[in-house]
């Protein structure tokens, strides 16, 4: 079967919603119980668990904005219930004195979880133990835009080989969660068939769900690829980000308040579909002049593809780009000013701390150079110089290192 989290929280729900850091839960009517406001501020620490870690009470009280009395009467029910454990492990109180503080962490149960990652033009499986740390990972190249079932038949496959790999069970499974490079409706679980034509139809949550014999959760790409670069790469401590995949198309995830925001049907983030040129190219959403028209890998291919004798590939490119081929450079650096003059707006609007590159070319310095460029000319320059602009550390790992991230707090969210 297949099970998600709904908004603002971390409890069975919408397919498409996973964990994510929200103000202190309030009763949605009149009638909300006391008991509904306690299971959702419950969740409300699970999902900062998620997000930043083993933390202490009293971190988890400023995070949360709950009093300290509330925190630490949920933490005992919470380790009462199995849901979190105490440890040790972790900083000196200020200035280095002093014994660490008692940490609270997640409580995973034995087993494991699966983070599937459905790009373009590849598959790639992660195989986690109960914590999230990754034992084995396999990936294979793939034409994923075509079918949807083959995609699903090849991810279901890969995971049972990967597992093997990993000496896991098939039934010690608890979760997985999958990304795909496509929206996803928050009210039906399906995917965008402008991106994906040969998706039509499909619940993928449900579909490997089937395959797989274990609770399937979905979101898009770049959702997942911010979630992790957040948890676990360059975003570590920041609270409202933006993250940019530059790939075979063009996707952004945005962390707001230290959670991930998906807009009311999942839309949220589709930078690459934004309007550079009235008169431009018809791009594969049936839209003229989008972003993604623009900047992507395969537009940047073709574009260098007459200067170069040699077939030319992104990690060719960026070889060239490394020794500082003074045309590829132009054309990256071009690429770089057209995403950071559509970033500038999001950057007036939103006030980030951080804008993260991600994707095959994300991590081109000629690219963040003309992002960066373009947000100090466009950006309110307040809202310019509180933003960084850097390149991802989990590269080409990062949705799937999310997804991982997503099957764990689906696993230890419930109550």
């Amino acid at each position: 079967m297949s099970k998600g989290l709904p908004d603002a929280d971390l409890s069975a729900g919408s397919r498409t919603n996973p964990p994510g850091v929200t103000a202190p839960a309030r009763p949605r009517s009149r009638g909300g119980s006391l008991e509904d406001l306690r299971r959702a501020n419950r969740r409300l620490l699970i999902s900062h668990l998620v997000v930043g870690g083993p933390s202490s009470r009293a971190e988890l009280a400023r995070a949360t904005g709950l009093s300290a009395t509330t925190v630490s009467s949920l933490v005992n029910e919470m380790l009462r219930a199995g849901q979190v454990r105490e440890t040790r492990t972790g900083r000196p109180h200020k200035g280095g004195s002093g014994r660490p503080p008692v940490l609270v962490e997640l409580a995973t149960p034995p087993g494991g979880v699966v983070g599937v990652d459905v790009g373009h033009g590849h598959v790639r499986v992660a195989v986690a133990g109960p914590t999230g740390a990754v034992l084995a990972e396999d990936v294979r190249r793939f034409d994923v835009d075509a079918t949807g079932p083959g995609t699903l038949d090849l991810a279901a496959a890969l995971v049972r080989e990967t597992l093997a790999v990993a000496g896991l069970d098939a039934g010690g499974v608890h979760a997985a969660g999958m990304c795909v490079p496509a929206p996803v409706d928050r009210a039906t679980g399906t995917v965008s068939t402008g991106i994906l034509p040969g998706w039509r139809g499909i619940d993928p949550a449900q579909e490997l769900a089937k395959r797989i014999q274990a609770p399937v959760i979905v979101d898009n790409d770049a959702n997942l690829g911010v979630l992790a670069e957040v948890r676990h790469g360059a975003a570590r401590g920041h609270q409202d980000v933006v993250y940019v995949k530059l790939a075979s198309g063009v996707g952004s995830g945005l962390v707001l308040g230290g959670r991930v925001h998906r807009g009311t049907t999942g839309m949220a983030g589709e930078i690459g579909h934004v309007q550079v040129g009235e008169d431009g190219v018809v791009c594969r959403c049936g839209n003229r002049g989008c972003l993604e028209t623009r900047v992507s890998a395969r537009h940047l291919l073709a574009v260098l593809q007459p200067a170069h004798d040699e077939e030319l590939t992104v990690d060719r490119v960026l070889d060239l780009e490394a020794s500082g081929d003074a045309g590829v450079r132009r054309v990256l650096s071009d690429a770089g000013t057209t995403i950071g003059r559509a970033l500038a707006d999001l950057a007036n609007h939103l006030n980030p701390s951080m804008v993260v590159m991600g994707g095959p070319l994300g991590s081109a310095a000629s690219v963040i150079g003309g992002v960066r460029q373009a947000l100090d000319r466009y950006t309110q320059p307040a809202a310019a110089a509180a933003v960084q602009v850097r390149s991802g550390e989990l590269r080409e790992r990062a949705e799937v290192v999310g997804a991982v991230t997503m099957a764990v707090a689906m696993v230890t969210a419930g109550d």
